[in-house]
Parts: C-alpha cells; sequence; structure tokens
C-alpha cells in the first residue's frame, strides 16, 4: 500500500496538532506539511507536492475553497479534501465546482477521515452524505456571482456608496444587485438576504 502524503491546513493550531497525532496512528497516511491559511496552504503544496490537501473552510488569507479553486487553474495534482464546521449545502456545490473531491464535517471519527483521506487520493469522491441530502433540497444558489459580490459587501453594513467604490460599480447597479438578491432570496431587506445566503452557504 503506498503511503498518502498529506497536508492538514486548518487555522485553529489545536485542531491541527489533535488530527496530526490521530492520523500518526493511521497506517499509510503521513502528515508532511501543514498550514494555517491559505496562502500558507498552497506555498506548502508547492514545496511538499503532497498527494491531499485537506483543507477547512474558514481560513484567513485565502479559505479553503478558494485554495481549492487556485489549485484546480493550475492544474495540481494536489486533491483536496474539505473537513469542516460548517455543513453549509452551498458550501457543497462550490467545493465540487472547485474540483473537490471530498466533503465531511469535523464530527467524524478518525477512522471515517482516514478512509476519506484514502479514497480521496485514490480519486474517489467521498461526501457527507446528510450534507449531500441537505444540497438536493436546498438546490444551487439563484444568484449570480456579481450578486453574491454585492451582498457579501453588504456584510459590514456598508453603504451603497462605499460598496460601489469598493467593487468599481455605479451605485445603480449596487443598488440593483442588492434589490434581486433580495427578490431571489424572498428576503425582507439586504440584511436579511445576507443571513439567507449565509446561512446556505452561498457566499
Amino acid at each position: 500500500m503506498n503511503t498518502v502524503r498529506v497536508l492538514l491546513a486548518d487555522d485553529q493550531r489545536l485542531f491541527r496538532e489533535a488530527v496530526r497525532s490521530l492520523l500518526r496512528l493511521q497506517p499509510g497516511i503521513e502528515v508532511v506539511a501543514e498550514a494555517a491559511t491559505g496562502r500558507q496552504a498552497l506555498d506548502q503544496i508547492s514545496a511538499h507536492d503532497p498527494d491531499l490537501a485537506v483543507l477547512d473552510i474558514e481560513m484567513p488569507d485565502g479559505d479553503g475553497l478558494h485554495t481549492a479553486r487556485t489549485l484546480q487553474e493550475h492544474g495540481a495534482r494536489c486533491k483536496v479534501l474539505i473537513v469542516t464546521t460548517f455543513g453549509r449545502a452551498g458550501y457543497l456545490q462550490r467545493a465540487i465546482d472547485s474540483g473537490v473531491v471530498g466533503f465531511i464535517l469535523k464530527d467524524a471519527s478518525a477512522d471515517a477521515l482516514a478512509h476519506a483521506i484514502r479514497r480521496c487520493a485514490e480519486g474517489h469522491k467521498i461526501i457527507d452524505p446528510g450534507l449531500a441530502a441537505a444540497a438536493r433540497r436546498t438546490g444551487p444558489s439563484p444568484l449570480t456571482p456579481r450578486e453574491r459580490e454585492v451582498l457579501r459587501a453588504t456584510a459590514g453594513g456598508a453603504t451603497v456608496p462605499e460598496i460601489a467604490a469598493l467593487l468599481h460599480l455605479s451605485q445603480g447597479t449596487v443598488r440593483n444587485k442588492i434589490s434581486s438578491a433580495i427578490a431571489k432570496l424572498s428576503a425582507r431587506n439586504r440584511t436579511d438576504a445576507l443571513r439567507i445566503a449565509t446561512r446556505n452557504g452561498w457566499l
């Protein structure tokens, strides 16, 4: 059995150390590098050429989905397994679109994680069944990329002029995108639209 060389990326040091210790007990798996941010993950993948990257979604300086998409765009041979607390249906679709081969939750057992690592390294898809069912019920995001971008920019309470300046759009375009997102999500206002989109992992 060939050893699967793994990069482990998560911004929580305690979680990384715990997973690394658990994986040491698993035959055929070796953690060759670690990272706390998306940028570090890309650098470590370039330096160590692992077979598989185990990525969290929410990390600073490039989240797990951005990291996976970057690897896909550059044709990297390293496969990606997402292991996250955030079981949101929209995240799953975005992960698949980014070339991710596996998506499981952090409450999985050590044996389940090891199984997912081995199978993903072989090129098989491993998806948490509960999340897959939720994704089927929820359906794809109704938002366009521009609507997601504008809605995401409202998260800090930014005004329309501030969002327009940030995204280099006209104020009218910003207002139209916000209104369109609100309508598509059947939301009461932009705060409600942001809540709905975030809850479903569409941002």
